[in-house]
């Protein structure tokens, strides 16, 4: 029996974590949202919570989605910051593409971050992206098709790989899902 539960994050930490890791400043961040650096500071400090349409545009403004902000399941006190439970990994991304990805890490405040990443059969990028990152993967289970730069890459489970800034796609070619356990430094969600 669970007793003493709390929330596992703080919203006004994964705000500060995901805001400094845009390069974007309190003051920058204030003023976009046409509000005091004061009420910023204090809603990253957990003093002052945003409304929901504060949080959406604040979402917009660090190019994240809302449901990041949400679902931060309760864990034991004493598991707090430390432990992430399989069943209490908080959801992150858009979960487009056929990618479904959850938090490994106990909160956004590291300078990296853990994903749990699920490629669905059939599902990938059409285009490349590129994040200001170093990630490395490794592929627990299924075969991932890779493209780092002009460099095409078929991986089969236990293979890993590095990204380091590069223009990258993915694809899950196989019938079966897909999944990679990816570091990413700095955070991107």
């Amino acid at each position: 029996m669970i007793h003493n539960l709390q929330n596992s994050g703080s919203l006004g930490a994964d705000l500060r974590s995901i805001r400094k890791s845009r390069g974007i400043t309190l003051i920058e961040m204030s003023g976009k949202l046409d509000r005091s650096v004061g009420w910023m500071s204090q809603v990253e400090r957990d003093i002052s919570e945003p409304s929901i349409d504060e949080l959406r545009t604040i979402s917009n403004i660090l190019d994240v989605p809302i449901s990041i902000f949400f679902g931060q399941a309760e864990t034991k006190a004493s598991e707090v910051g430390c432990i992430v439970r399989k069943d209490t990994r908080r959801k992150i991304g858009a979960g487009t593409n056929g990618l479904i990805e959850e938090l490994l890490s106990p909160d956004l405040t590291d300078d990296f971050e853990v994903i749990h990443s699920t490629f669905e059969p059939g599902a990938g990028l059409e285009d490349f992206v590129v994040r200001p990152t170093q990630e490395v993967g490794y592929l627990i289970s299924g075969c991932l098709t890779l493209w780092i730069g002009d460099q095409k890459f078929d991986l089969d489970a236990g293979d890993s790989f590095r990204i380091r800034g590069e223009p990258h796609k993915w694809a899950n070619p196989s019938a079966e899902n897909v999944v990679v356990v990816w570091v990413i430094a700095p955070p991107v969600y």
